[in-house]
């Protein structure tokens, strides 16, 4: 009989350590966390002071794992004494390949010569280094930012027009009309010039008289440049909200400038009549 009431007096202890355990930790964890599982469990242990032991089980995530982000592509230049990685692959500032040598070698190099080291490759092994000048690395700079620049937007459409530079005048005025098109339309226009033998026209001339004639909408993305011996090239595109602004802007206040010289100089002959 004792031992009878004393199993019914350890389940009931067991059953009530239970039941508050289940309200301590529903307090604890919000019930919208539905990913996370955990599971608690009892063991009855007769003893004079312990009726009961409970604990948590390992938890468990049923989501997907949190992938790390990418690193983003550093920036163009120099990356001091950090180096990272022990062998590396250097080119000269000549661009001349060292081959494979240890970063402190690389960097015995730097200092002797007083240049800069530039991560060129570093998905590759060993990763590929450069020696640079500050003006090789600012040159190097202004050309990717360029070349950034003259790239279309995503969703922006690019448009591209060649021609020689010995074009006929009613057909440059047929090529800078669908120019015009393409800039109301909001596009890019890309134009190329060949120069034609025998001809002496400058190829940037021409560049800048298709600029003046749609001039009211129109800017350089990316200003004519040489691409290769005998071609140039530039990008055209509609000016921002902004920028329409300020060259009205500039118009108006030119034509103020007109009118009154013009009547300066009508004042100024009445007089000496």
């Amino acid at each position: 009989m004792t031992a009878l009431c004393t199993m019914k007096y350890l389940c009931q202890a067991a059953r009530n350590e239970s039941r508050y355990a289940e309200r301590f930790f529903g307090t604890l964890l919000p019930q919208t966390a539905q990913k996370w599982l955990f599971s608690p469990f009892w063991i009855a242990v007769p003893g004079p002071r312990k009726s009961a032991v409970f604990g948590l089980t390992q938890p468990y995530c049923t989501g997907e794992k949190s992938h790390a982000q990418p690193k983003s592509k550093a920036a163009f230049g120099s990356v001091g004494r950090r180096i990272p990685y022990r062998i590396l692959h250097v080119i000269n500032q000549d661009g001349e390949s060292l081959g494979n040598m240890h970063r402190a070698e690389a960097l015995r190099l730097m200092d002797e010569h007083g240049l800069k080291l530039v991560l060129l490759r570093e998905n590759v092994e060993p990763p590929v280094y450069r020696l640079m000048t500050g003006q090789q690395i600012h040159e190097e700079q202004l050309k990717r930012a360029e070349k950034k620049k003259a790239s279309p937007k995503q969703g922006v459409v690019q448009k591209e027009l060649s021609f020689s530079s010995a074009i006929a005048k009613n057909d440059l005025e047929t090529k800078t009309k669908q120019i015009a098109q393409w800039i109301d339309k909001r596009h890019h226009v890309k134009v190329t010039i060949r120069q034609a033998k025998g001809s002496s026209t400058d190829m940037f001339m021409l560049f800048d008289q298709i600029l003046e004639t749609v001039s009211e909408k129109a800017t350089y993305l990316s200003k004519p440049k040489v691409a290769r011996e005998g071609v140039s090239t530039c990008i055209f595109r509609h000016m921002s909200d902004k920028e329409l602004k300020e060259h009205q802007k500039m118009e108006i206040k030119k034509n103020n400038t007109v009118k009154k010289d013009e009547n300066q100089d009508l004042k100024s002959n009445e007089l000496h009549q």
